[in-house]
């Protein structure tokens, strides 16, 4: 194995999937309120090589570089371990972690921005069957993406917030929504903010 992370049978990991282009306090209030909730051992931060969805990200070194520098305490673990694997799209990435890592519980966790557009990811209803899956509220999701195809595709399989906790040890399709307060930052508005002129 090269520089991966460790994890061990019964371990509870979540992962933490992005550009992180660039990675800012948003992600870590996802990470934290998930990893708080669910009582994870770690949180991977899985830097993406390169995000289908949005071509024309900044160089791999400089987004670790940019994650290492927000996921701050002993939970977070930033790695670029897809491109050790080779894979490009969160299905791929993890049939391959758990081929690998045999008896580690792990959790998808994602801001619910993401929620809105899930149904556009690659096999994304196998996603939702391999592992159980941890939506936290972000400000630009609102109404919409609980209202979107895979909330309603998956409606019946809703874990109640007050359940949150036994998430890790449900079998999968299973996935819960966080509406936890709000972090304001964006890799967008950042990056767009970055090119404006002096």
């Amino acid at each position: 194995m090269r520089n991966w992370p460790l994890a061990f049978r019964g371990q509870k990991i979540g992962l933490l999937g992005g550009s992180f282009d660039p990675a800012h306090s948003g992600h870590l209030h996802v990470a934290e309120t998930a990893a708080c909730l669910l009582g994870l051992d770690k949180v991977w931060w899985l830097v993406s090589p390169q995000n289908p969805l949005k071509i024309g990200s900044s160089p791999l070194a400089q987004r670790l570089a940019s994650a290492k520098e927000v996921a701050r305490g002993p939970k977070m673990v930033v790695t670029s371990i897809e491109t050790d694997l080779g894979t490009q799209y969160t299905f791929d990435t993890l049939t391959a972690l758990k081929s690998r890592y045999v008896g580690v519980k792990f959790i998808w966790i994602m801001g619910g921005d993401n929620l809105a557009g899930f149904e556009h990811w690659k096999g994304w209803t196998k996603i939702v069957s391999q592992v159980p899956i941890c939506i936290v509220s972000r400000p630009s999701a609102g109404p919409k993406a609980r209202l979107g195809r895979m909330a309603r595709h998956f409606e019946k399989r809703r874990l109640a917030l007050s359940n949150a906790s036994s998430l890790v040890n449900r079998q999968p399709p299973i996935w819960v929504y966080i509406p936890a307060r709000y972090n304001q930052l964006s890799s967008t508005a950042i990056r767009a903010n970055r090119r404006k002129p002096n």
